[in-house]
């Protein structure tokens, strides 16, 4: 199997979040996210990467780093455009699971973040998904930052110094 980490070209978007809405059952507001996520590519306020294997998307994490994106809603503890970006939409298919393939994307996208002159990442999980937790943990999201409530489920978010 042919395994390939890159930052999301416009057809790749499409892919993903076409796959996205297929899994969601056309949820209308899976919809919406596309649209909004494609927008923040293409102005630079944020960017999707993506694992590819044998050519076809399996898995996508985006880095955001704008405070105006939805998923950050002015909160510039989490990303700032300057020295604080956030990790977000972190998937991948089933199939594809504990294959390491999501620590590589993430690892790709940290060195991003550090080349681009970032100095921290954030991550939010919510708390009852406590294998995420323990995994981001475990790749060093473990400066705790804020909590809040969302959709009623507890969400917590971690920071992580990025080293050049």
């Amino acid at each position: 199997m042919n395994v390939e980490y890159r930052k999301a070209t416009p057809e790749d978007l499409e892919q993903i979040w076409d796959m996205n809405i297929a899994d969601n059952n056309g949820n209308e507001r899976w919809r919406m996210w596309k649209d909004t996520y494609i927008s923040y590519n293409q102005n630079g306020d944020a960017y999707t990467f993506v694992i590819l294997c044998d050519g076809r998307p399996v898995g996508e994490g985006t880095l955001i780093f704008s405070p105006e994106c939805g998923a950050v809603s002015g909160r510039t503890e989490l990303a700032d455009t300057k020295t604080t970006a956030n990790v977000n939409a972190l998937r991948i298919r089933k199939e594809y699971e504990g294959r390491g393939y999501i620590s590589a994307l993430v690892h790709m996208m940290e060195s991003y973040a550090a080349q681009n002159g970032y100095k921290y990442l954030t991550i939010g999980v919510e708390a009852r998904e406590t294998r995420n937790l323990a995994i981001y943990l475990h790749w060093g999201y473990d400066k705790f930052v804020m909590s809040e409530i969302l959709e009623e489920q507890l969400v917590l978010y971690y920071r992580k110094a990025l080293n050049k």
